[in-house]
């Protein structure tokens, strides 16, 4: 007998069945995923968990609630998939739902994080610049410099460097024009370029 898998949205798969659909575009899943297709749930799910995953983890900055978000967020595709338009790709609207249950939960957190103002007051007991560009690679000094931008322009380039979404599309799941993008975009290489070079 196959061994069952049961991913995040809670729907058992054996082997076969999850790869059954891997050849399926998104967008014939979703329509699938409409007819109560459970097959093509678990494709989309395998498809799609770890880039969505990632992108809660980095919005929330903590991995159990990443999880119980993005359960969430399939459990919002399987029961509202008829609700996709089409208007923009699946994995766009699979972040923009992603994005918008961790603010809800980010508001939710009574053990809120400090805020960006209270964060940068704090005193900096880091090495020297020299030392800590010694200790680091510059794919860890890059990391740590998108993570010193503020929310707004680091979930922008994480949308655009890591999700590789376009301009039109980042602005569908953050909820803001194209200029507002350009603009967070422009600024936030500027800082960054800025972070890595005084590191």
């Amino acid at each position: 007998m196959a061994t069952a898998y049961i991913g995040h949205a809670g729907i058992a798969a054996t082997p076969a069945q999850a790869t059954a659909r891997d050849s399926s575009s998104d967008e014939a899943l979703i329509k699938q995923v409409t007819q109560r297709d459970q097959s093509a749930m678990r494709a989309l799910f395998a498809r799609h968990r770890v880039g969505v995953y990632r992108w809660l983890l980095r919005l929330v900055h903590d991995e159990g609630v990443a999880e119980d978000l993005l359960s969430e967020v399939f459990l919002d595709v399987w029961r509202h998939a008829a609700s996709f338009e089409g208007r923009s790709s699946v994995s766009t609207w699979l972040l923009a739902i992603a994005r918008n249950k961790a603010l809800s939960a980010r508001r939710r957190r009574t053990n809120a994080e400090l805020d960006e103002d209270s964060a940068s007051n704090v005193p900096d007991t880091a090495d020297d610049p020299e030392i800590a560009l010694q200790k680091k690679n510059r794919a860890e000094l890059l990391r740590q410099s998108i993570a010193r931008l503020s929310p707004e322009h680091r979930e922008v380039i994480d949308l655009v460097y890591y999700h590789g979404k376009a301009v039109t599309e980042v602005a569908e799941i953050v909820g803001i024009n194209e200029a507002t993008v350009k603009t967070r975009m422009f600024y936030a290489r500027k800082r960054l370029a800025e972070l890595v070079v005084s590191a």
